[in-house]
Parts: C-alpha cells; sequence; structure tokens
C-alpha cells in the first residue's frame, strides 16, 4: 500500500524553508544602495519626509522617478521605512526579505490551490474536494523551491526592486482569491463570481501602485482558466458570467492598452536613446527568455551578474545563431504548453504563466534587455512546472510498490541536488552582496565586459579613496574606469567619474576624457546615465567643490542637446548650469520653460520656474505658475513649496540658486 506523508510535513517544510531563507539572505542584509537604488531612494528626498503629515505621505508617495506612473505604494513603503530607521540599507533590505517570506507563504497557497483545482476537475462534472496531503507537500516543496532560487536574490537585496516583490503580492494572492471564487461558483455557493471580478479588479489596482508588472493578473488569471477550469459552469457549458469578466478585466484594457501604446512604438524616434530597434529587441528576447531558463534552473556561478548591459544584441536570426534556435525553442515551449493542457494541466499551467509574464517586459516595450527580477513571478511558473514532476509521490489513486520507488528515485535525486545548488548558490551571492567592496569586485568578475559593472567598481574605489590622491584605492580606480569609458554601449559615467575625481583632488584633467564625452553625447541622444552624469557635474561646479572648464561642459551640455526633443530633465539640468554656473538668467529661464512644455505635470519644474521669475521681478508670472501648482496640490504635497514661492513673491526677492529636481529613473551614482 501506498506510504501516507507524515501529518503536517508540509507545515513543517513551509517552515523550514522560511528559516533557511532568513538564514541564506542574513549575510545579505549588511549591503550597501546600489545602481538605481540612488535615484528612487538615497537621492530622492520625497521618500524621505520629516514627518508623517498626510501633506508628506502623498508626497513621498508621487515622488518615484522611475514611472509617470509613480508607483506609489512602493514608495510610500521606503518613506515609511524611513521614519523608522533612517536611510540605513539594513532596515530597507531587511523589509524585502519580509516581504519575500510572506510571498513564499503566498506561492505556498497558491500551489496548493492551483492543484486541488486540478485534481477536482477532473472526471466529466467538475466537482471540489479537500487539499490531499500529497498537494500540500508538493505545494510546500513548490514554495521552498522558489524561496531559494539564486535569480530571485536582487528582488530581495536590491531595495529598489521592493517594487516587483509587491507587485507580485498581489499578483499572488489575486490568483489565489480567484481560484477560491471559482469554487465557490463550481459548488453554488453564494459570491462566487463576486470573488472573482473582485480579486482581479482590486488586486491588480492595488498591484499597480507598486509596479506596472501587476497589470499581468488578468492574464494570469486567464490562463489559469483556460487550462485548468475551461471556462466551464458546473456541467460542460461556457460560463457566461466569467465570459465576461475576463472581457472586461483583460479584453478592454488589452485594446485601449494597444491603441495608447502602438503608435509610438512604431516611430524610430522612441528607440532613438536604445542601442536597438524593435525588430532586433523582438530577436534579443527571444535568447534572453531562454537564458533565464537556464539562468533560473541551473545557473553558472558566474551567470548571475546582475548588470547585463554587455548582453549583445540579435543582428538577425542567424547572427548570432542562437537567435533562431531560442525562438524554435520557444515554440516548442509553447506547443508544449499546449500539448499538456489536459494531461499534465500543473506543467502546462507553468510553462504559461513563465511565457506569460514575459509578454510583458520582453516584447514590444523599449526596456533595457535584460534584468533578473523581471523573472520573481515568472520563476513560481518553473517550479510549478518541474517541481511536481521531481518531488512527486504517487497518486492517491495509486498503490506504491517498489518499483514505483525505484522510478521515483532518480527524480527525488536530481531535485535534491537542484536545491542544494541553488542554496549553496544563494548564499554565496548573498555574502557577496554583504559588502559594497566584496560585491563590486565580484560583479567586476563575472561581468569583464559590462560598462556599468567596472563602473561600480571604479566608484567603489573612489569612495574608499575618500579623494586623498595617495590612497592605494585613487590608483586602483583609474583602471576600471578607464576600461569602463571604452567598452561598447559605455554611458559618459565613467569619464564624470574620472573628471569628478581629479577635479576633488585638484588633479589635471586629461583632455581625451571631454573629448569622448562630446563624442557619445553627439553621437546618439543621451540616455537617463547620462542626464544623471550631467547633472552630478553641475551640481559640483555649483557646490564649488570642483573647477571644471566652462567651454568644455557647455560643448558637451550642446552635444547632449542637439538631438530631437531633448527630455524634460536633461533641458532642467542645462536651465540650473545656466543659471547657477554661466550666470545667464534669460537662457535658463527659457530653457526651463521648455523642459515644462515636455513635462507640464511635473511639479519640481514648475517650482524651480516660479522662482526664477521671482528673482527675475516677474513676480505676475510667477502667480500663474503658483496657481497652477496649486491645482496639482493633492493630498497637500505641495504645500510646503507653494507657501514658500508665496513668501517669495510677496517680499519680492529671489533665490540667488534656484534649484532644480531630477525626475529620471536613471541611477545617479556620481562618486
Amino acid at each position: 500500500m501506498m506510504r501516507k506523508p507524515l501529518p503536517n510535513a508540509n507545515r513543517w517544510l513551509l517552515l523550514i524553508g522560511l528559516l533557511l531563507t532568513i538564514v541564506i539572505y542574513a549575510p545579505g542584509l549588511s549591503g550597501a544602495y546600489l545602481f538605481d537604488d540612488f535615484p528612487n531612494i538615497v537621492d530622492n528626498k520625497g521618500v524621505q519626509p520629516s514627518d508623517a503629515s498626510l501633506g508628506s505621505l502623498v508626497r513621498a508617495a508621487l515622488s518615484s522617478p522611475s514611472s509617470e506612473f509613480k508607483r506609489p505604494l512602493a514608495s510610500l513603503s521606503f518613506a515609511i521605512n524611513f521614519l523608522i530607521s533612517g536611510l540605513n540599507p539594513f532596515w530597507m533590505k531587511l523589509t524585502n526579505l519580509g516581504l519575500h517570506l510572506i510571498n513564499g507563504c503566498l506561492a505556498y497557497f497558491l500551489a496548493g490551490s492551483i492543484l486541488r483545482s486540478i485534481r477536482a476537475s477532473r472526471g466529466p462534472h467538475i466537482q471540489t474536494t479537500t487539499t490531499s496531503e500529497a498537494d500540500r507537500l508538493t505545494a510546500a516543496w513548490i514554495a521552498f523551491a522558489w524561496l531559494v532560487l539564486p535569480i530571485n536574490l536582487t528582488s530581495v537585496l536590491y531595495v529598489v526592486q521592493r517594487m516587483e516583490a509587491l507587485a507580485a503580492t498581489f499578483i499572488f494572492l489575486g490568483l489565489a482569491l480567484y481560484l477560491q471564487g471559482r469554487e465557490r461558483m463550481l459548488s453554488m455557493r453564494k459570491g462566487g463570481s463576486f470573488l472573482c471580478a473582485a480579486s482581479i479588479v482590486g488586486c491588480t489596482s492595488i498591484g499597480l501602485l507598486a509596479k506596472e508588472t501587476a497589470v499581468m493578473l488578468p492574464f494570469y488569471a486567464f490562463l489559469t482558466e483556460w487550462i485548468v477550469f475551461r471556462f466551464r459552469a458546473n456541467s460542460s457549458r461556457i460560463d457566461k458570467t466569467i465570459s465576461t469578466i475576463f472581457i472586461a478585466t483583460l479584453g478592454v484594457p488589452l485594446i485601449l492598452g494597444l491603441a495608447w501604446q502602438a503608435p509610438a512604438l512604431i516611430q524610430s524616434s522612441h528607440w532613438s536613446n536604445r542601442d536597438f530597434t524593435l525588430s532586433t529587441r523582438l530577436l534579443t528576447e527571444a535568447r534572453v527568455v531562454v537564458d533565464y531558463i537556464a539562468w533560473t534552473l541551473a545557473p553558472a556561478p558566474g551567470g548571475l551578474s546582475f548588470y547585463h548591459d554587455d548582453y549583445p544584441v540579435s543582428a538577425g536570426l542567424l547572427n548570432p545563431w542562437t537567435t533562431l534556435a531560442s525562438i524554435v525553442f520557444l515554440a516548442a515551449l509553447a506547443l508544449t504548453c499546449w500539448k499538456l493542457r489536459k494531461r499534465y494541466p500543473a506543467a502546462s499551467l507553468g510553462i504559461a504563466y513563465f511565457l506569460g509574464c514575459h509578454l510583458l517586459t520582453g516584447t514590444v516595450l523599449p526596456l533595457e534587455l535584460v534584468y533578473e527580477h523581471r523573472n520573481y513571478f515568472a520563476t513560481f511558473g518553473l517550479m510549478l512546472t518541474i517541481v511536481p514532476v521531481l518531488a512527486s509521490s504517487p497518486k492517491p489513486e495509486q498503490h506504491e510498490t517498489a518499483s514505483s520507488r525505484i522510478s521515483l528515485a532518480p527524480r527525488h535525486l536530481l531535485f535534491g541536488v537542484l536545491v542544494a545548488y541553488w542554496i549553496a548558490l544563494t548564499s554565496f551571492t548573498s555574502y557577496a552582496w554583504g559588502s559594497p567592496l566584496r560585491l563590486a569586485i565580484d560583479l567586476a568578475a563575472r561581468g569583464p565586459n559590462s560598462p556599468r559593472a567596472q563602473y561600480e567598481l571604479g566608484r567603489m574605489y573612489i569612495l574608499l579613496s575618500q579623494y586623498n590622491p595617495k590612497s592605494p584605492y585613487t590608483k586602483a580606480a583609474y583602471e576600471p574606469l578607464e576600461k569602463s569609458a571604452s567598452l561598447p554601449g559605455s554611458t559618459i559615467l565613467p569619464e564624470q567619474a574620472l573628471i569628478f575625481m581629479n577635479a576633488r583632488m585638484g588633479v589635471p584633467l586629461q583632455d581625451r576624457w571631454w573629448s569622448s564625452m562630446y563624442a557619445k553625447l553627439k553621437g546618439k541622444k543621451p540616455g537617463v546615465q547620462d542626464e544623471s552624469s550631467l547633472e552630478s557635474l553641475t551640481q559640483c561646479m555649483i557646490e564649488k567643490r570642483c573647477e571644471l572648464p566652462q567651454e568644455r561642459m557647455t560643448s558637451v551640455f550642446l552635444a547632449a542637446l542637439s538631438h530631437e526633443r531633448p527630455s524634460a530633465r536633461l533641458l532642467a539640468i542645462y536651465s540650473n548650469y545656466a543659471w547657477n554656473v554661466l550666470g545667464e538668467r534669460d537662457l535658463a529661464e527659457g530653457t526651463i520653460r521648455d523642459a515644462i512644455i515636455r513635462a507640464p505635470n511635473e511639479p519640481a519644474y514648475r517650482i524651480t520656474h516660479a522662482r526664477m521669475l521671482i528673482a527675475l521681478g516677474k513676480t505676475n508670472e510667477a502667480s500663474h505658475e503658483i496657481d497652477y501648482l496649486a491645482q496639482m496640490n493633492v493630498g497637500g504635497s505641495l504645500d510646503h513649496a507653494i507657501s514658500d514661492l508665496r513668501n517669495r513673491s510677496e517680499a519680492q526677492s529671489g533665490p540667488k540658486t534656484p534649484g532644480t529636481a531630477s525626475s529620471s529613473s536613471a541611477p545617479n551614482q556620481d562618486p
């Protein structure tokens, strides 16, 4: 007879998985901020409120430079962290770890609900049942494996990716509630259809406040319905209520979204600051998605390098040849998903989740090509596919025999080896993340051709040198920065760091650094990292910490502005430079007007403009700007700024150096 699983084995396994995850990630909690943490948290004064007043919290919620949608829930969570423990990254990372553990529990409940619904849906009529002990144990293994996956590390220790983890929380919750609603409908209990609709609408709406990836929840629910329930009521007929729900929550928004985005996506100017076009991006993403599978299931020790700016773009189907091979593989995987949907629905659904997850970030949107955290929910799909196969026991209706135990042994052994490898690799990587210098050295070794990885190593050496020309770290900084500047696809960050460092130390600047900056800015429309670099140099000059030749700075600014439709942020930075460094106030005021035209809903630019107008004695024009700001004052978030401007206007005196605010999603990583 079949041996039953030990009572509560699933709970003990989940508890062990949660505790082990804490142990694995504990060494990494002592690390520092990294990359996009700077513009979103460290340099973002909005998420550093002085009090917990409504106005401060609203201002914090709307302060994210990462997206036009502001991601207010995630930003508000950073502000709450700051109010409790300041900018100490330990507590920020610890909060992320707690969120990851919560998501692990939700992954367990979702996996159990899926397995229960699949078992209940077999047979001529759909019936509900309780989750079997074997299904609970399999669900616990799915959650256990998902918690310790190395590829999920950046969603925990990379503070800003709380956005991704928090959005995933509501995806997990929404899907689990949807399954509960469907079970209610199938058992003829009240409230089932309402719960299905509310779970999709409610959890998607809240998840979108954390990150836009939550918009995929209706599609995941659609995939679940297609594979598990097949849109049926408690009979063979199609359930019209469910069909209506998906038309309203998926069909209509999809049509509206495509109509909104499609015109811009086909314009070449939309891709001008990228190293790829729409067609080459689609070709490249086929390879990227296949790599994600390898990085999830069997990552090489140096494969998860965090920085992937050196990832080669596919120029054609056979350039490189792996492009066509990847497309064929993904097509075969999609076909496998279709073929397995009836006989092995859990595996089919897992594949569908994984592929569906990358429809948003791996297709037509002009995002960067590769980021590991984009797999945070996708990896749950892969675990749902492989864990029931590798870790399963005989089904309740089957008898366990000696031969069945032998056939299961290789699979269990393989699963054990994989889990042990994932635990070890995540532990080693977490240890590296526990020290800023250790991490910089590790990532530079993993990405020898990554401009960002080499830049970060040089930047770390600069920080450790404390701008002392005699420090050994100073000499060590030059090599990785020079290497970063010379690598294909490099921004002007390394040149900016070299100029910044030498200027702070009073060491002569090299002409080739300026020439390289000019050539890069003239040859390609500046990206957000280029803008951050120009902003850092401008601020250094304003604060009298750097003596930089104005003719050089002006030339690189003009090179950056020579492209069609410069960004609002770049215009604002140049306005700041013109006002505070060049002393050309009319030029500065006119440029900030252009920035407002580019981004009319960004209050920071209007605040700066009003300050300039007051300083120029144009108080009537300033009053119009202040009135416009009052209309934008959601929840009192601009109370302080408006009050300050009115006081300045009444006194008819302006600031000597009105500041500008950055609204970029790029890392501001000035040394």
